[in-house]
């Protein structure tokens, strides 16, 4: 009897088996999420070549925003690459000529957190470029609790994402209207669902922690993209905005230790790659499809809905006029 007994499986076996079961599945529903997100991302199809076009991006020596040059440099396209770092975005340079072939790649020094320098580059672009076929919003910045001023007395992150693309096209306009038929592409985020844009303070500083304001300026984004294109209309100049992804790119470096590691896991394990969250700006910056489409919201290289908070037309007039205050725009400036 004793020896039957010993063999009877003890509540610690139970136990091990639950635990490895409850393991296993645990494993298995990752994979199964994972698996979902590669099969469900969007992918850029069209062939449409580039040659003769010009296309400024901003942000172009990383992520998504290399990723994009690298596509529209293999197309033939002409890319000014408007960045901050000058000595990354030309080894990125070098990069995309060696593997494409086209030399027809510029470097030109761009910091959106500064209203000087978006005017100096814009300058320079009026006095050099006779036309911009499209240009990509791409750039963009989140810090994690603590926020930043700019050097205009401007919370970093909204002077980044939201006020230096908002004044970059104001005084690209002029260049981007006798190039029509043009496109301007504006990179937002689905995390603008996570943040509401307050009008009477545009100009957030001390907000804890800073990383929600990452969102903010996203929101922002779309408000500035569904005005722009309402006062283009009959232009031939197009907008759009899109919800890249969650991507796996330098975006969440300024993620503190320990929380890093966490998050680490996360974007290499679940969020898309660099090229894949390249896909739906690719889309809209080449494709016939959405020749004749502004003003809408795309995801994995479709249209997409967005909250009901997004499509309120007089906050984003309201916000429109409230940015051209803070970036200081001149009677002399060009005009939307």
């Amino acid at each position: 009897m004793g020896f039957v007994l010993a063999w009877l499986p003890s509540d610690h076996y139970y136990r091990d088996i639950c635990i490895v079961t409850l393991t296993a599945a645990f494993l298995a529903t990752l994979l199964s999420i994972r698996f979902y997100l590669r099969i469900t991302a969007g992918r850029c199809f069209t062939e449409t070549k580039m040659e003769g076009k010009t296309v400024i991006i901003t942000g172009a020596n990383s992520g998504i925003g290399k990723e994009t040059a690298k596509d529209l440099a293999g197309r033939g396209a002409r890319i000014i690459m408007a960045c901050r770092n000058l000595e990354t975005a030309n080894a990125v340079k070098d990069e995309i000529v060696k593997e494409t072939n086209n030399n027809k790649i510029l470097v030109k020094k761009l910091d959106l957190g500064s209203q000087k320098s978006v005017r100096e580059f814009a300058a320079d672009i009026v006095k050099t470029e006779p036309k911009i076929d499209v240009l990509i919003h791409n750039a963009g910045m989140a810090l994690a609790f603590r926020g930043q001023t700019s050097e205009d007395g401007i919370e970093l992150t909204m002077a980044t994402n939201h006020y230096g693309p908002f004044l970059l096209t104001h005084l690209l306009i002029d260049v981007l209207k006798k190039s029509a038929p043009a496109r301007i592409v504006i990179v937002a985020s689905e995390l603008y669902r996570l943040a509401s844009v307050n009008v009477n303070k545009l100009n957030p500083i001390g907000t804890f922690p800073a990383a929600y304001l990452y969102y903010v300026s996203k929101f922002a984004n779309i408000y500035f993209a569904r005005e722009l294109a309402k006062r283009l209309e009959g232009t031939n100049v197009t907008v759009n905005f899109l919800h890249p992804g969650m991507i796996d790119s330098g975006i969440w470096r300024n993620v503190p230790f320990p929380l890093n590691l966490p998050m680490m896991a996360i974007t290499k394990g679940f969020f898309k790659t660099t090229k894949a969250g390249a896909q739906t700006t690719i889309y809209l910056a080449t494709s016939d499809e959405v020749a004749n489409v502004s003003g809408k919201y795309f995801m994995d290289c479709k249209e997409a809905t967005l909250n009901a908070g997004a499509m309120d037309m007089e906050k984003a007039r309201q916000i429109w006029e409230e940015s051209v205050k803070l970036v200081k725009l001149t009677p002399q400036d060009p005009k939307i």
